[in-house]
């Protein structure tokens, strides 16, 4: 059976965490839309184990943080990293709990939002779809009854994963650089106490029977993670039955007298390829349908989450027709670059990590998570030559993403990064109310800083010297957290300045 035509703004594909997280930015956005995922639910199989400071304050932004926190609370004692022969052997700890950690300290986790705005099916696959100038007709399946069905959507986002078959559809090549390795990743049950006296992050497993493993903990206690690497030239993913996993499992910790119970066994691809382009039509790739890299640096899932962040505001905006279309025209621009640089980046760490490359890694993870920076039509401002500069530019530059600040609201702290989530926000000092008017009068939402009659208090008093307006400047943060554009000291015709600004970061001039 066959129903035509249902009609939604938005289309998503994939209900894996970069295709949620989309979800979750549209909804708080206002913009109603469908997200479809072939799987019966949210798979038992997550690899990403770290969310990086700029996530977060991400998921801060938008009222998640406190969830997402609660959700990593079973990895807390997590910390250190460990090479061992066997589980039961001796441990090597590659770094120390009380070293600097190179992974974040918070663990990612998958969430759904019950939001009018939402509708996300599960066990729903789509079966195919074809573009025009106008949106995107879609057939999709309920893979329980069978039902098919037919719906419009004027806008579609592929978070379908690596192999994404919407990329593949397009003809969008995603070209791989350096070594493709094979893992699969067991889930199993099993009373480790005995063995483990102290969690880890990771432990490093090498000896003849399992070749090279990593084992990891789950937000289950007693559940557990082993990746297991296989050369595809001589097996299958089909050998590695339930026996034969218990057997490598048993290997990795030297205990075969340790009951396993093997939940689950899936295969991945270790890989780092970046898609010749982002978008075609009316049609945007997020997370691995665009990229995929090593697990080193733990960027794959951040930069996923941040995709969906950096298009679900301009696709609002274009919705509700406070952009002209031209606005899309950017989402490329800012995260393919991003992509690129990171792939690079990775690789190297990756190497060094292997003990490959004698090569210093000059680029340290905040840097990495804080210090990406954008060139494109939706940024009034000079062209980077590069994604990062040598060091985090933190004086509230266009193309730079907006510097920290304490404030405080009514009695109450808040972070600057919590104002941008729904709307544009123009940031002055005590001196500037003529921008306060303007702003009220063009359309961006009106924040003063310090000063008499503001709406926030400086509370640590960093405003002046880390955005560096003096007292009559100001600057427009994106709803990505993103500078837009300054308006240096001394402009003399505030409404005029902003109503330009935001006609051209808009696309409608």
């Amino acid at each position: 059976m066959t129903t035509h035509h249902e009609h939604v703004p938005v289309l998503i594909v994939g209900g894996g965490l970069v295709g949620l997280a989309t979800s979750m930015f549209l909804s708080r956005h206002g913009v109603r839309h469908l997200l479809v995922d072939k799987h019966p639910e949210v798979t038992l199989q997550g690899r990403a184990r770290g969310i990086n400071p700029r996530t977060m304050e991400i998921y801060r932004a938008f009222g998640v943080a406190d969830a997402v926190t609660e959700a990593g609370r079973p990895f807390a004692d997590d910390a250190g990293g460990v090479r061992c022969e066997t589980l039961a052997g001796e441990w090597q700890w590659l770094f120390e709990p009380d070293q600097p950690r190179e992974w974040p300290e918070h663990t990612a986790g998958t969430f759904s939002l019950a939001d009018q705005n939402a509708d996300q099916r599960f066990e729903t696959e789509l079966t195919d779809f074809r573009q025009d100038d106008d949106g995107v007709t879609a057939t999709i399946r309920d893979r329980a009854t069978g039902e098919t069905s037919t719906l419009r959507a004027d806008y579609m986002v592929a978070a379908d994963g690596r192999r994404s078959p919407i990329r593949e559809r397009l003809g969008i090549a995603k070209p791989l650089r350096g070594q493709t390795l094979n893992f699969l990743s067991v889930i199993f049950e099993a009373d480790l106490d005995q063995l483990v006296e102290r969690r880890a992050i990771l432990w490093f497993i090498v000896n003849r029977k399992v070749g090279v493993a990593v084992l990891t903990t789950t937000a289950r206690r007693g559940r557990w993670s082993l990746g297991i690497g296989y050369d595809p030239a001589t097996r299958s993913p089909a050998d590695f039955t339930a026996e034969r996993c218990t057997e490598i499992i048993h290997g990795a910790l030297g205990r075969d007298d340790i009951p396993v119970v093997v939940e689950d066994v899936t295969p991945w691809t270790q890989e780092v390829g970046i898609a010749d382009t982002f978008r075609q039509g009316r049609v945007f790739l997020v997370g691995d349908a665009a990229h995929t890299w090593s697990p080193a640096g733990g960027i794959g899932a951040n930069s996923g989450v941040q995709d969906g962040h950096n298009l679900a505001w301009k696709l609002a905006a274009v919705m509700d027709g406070r952009a002209a279309p031209a606005l899309l025209d950017s989402y490329e621009p800012e995260r393919r670059p991003v992509a690129q640089i990171l792939a690079e980046l990775t690789e190297l760490r990756q190497a060094r990590r292997s003990g490959h490359s004698p090569e210093r890694d000059e680029v340290d993870d905040l840097h990495w998570a804080l210090g990406q920076r954008y060139t494109s039509p939706a940024v009034l401002g000079a062209p980077y030559g590069s994604v990062f500069g040598d060091g985090l530019d933190l004086r509230g530059r266009p193309g730079t993403r907006a510097p920290h600040l304490w404030l405080e609201r009514d009695g109450e702290r808040i972070a600057v990064h919590d104002l941008f989530a729904r709307s544009f926000v123009l940031l002055t000092g005590g001196g500037g109310k003529a921008w306060l008017d303007a702003a009220d009068e063009v359309e961006a939402y009106r924040v003063g800083v310090a000063g008499e009659d503001v709406d926030l208090v400086d509370s640590e008093s960093e405003f002046a010297r880390r955005y560096e307006l003096g007292t009559d400047g100001a600057v427009l943060v994106r709803p990505d957290g993103y500078v837009a554009w300054r308006a240096e000291p001394g402009t003399t015709d505030p409404v005029g300045a902003l109503r330009e600004a935001l006609g051209a970061i808009l696309g409608r001039s």
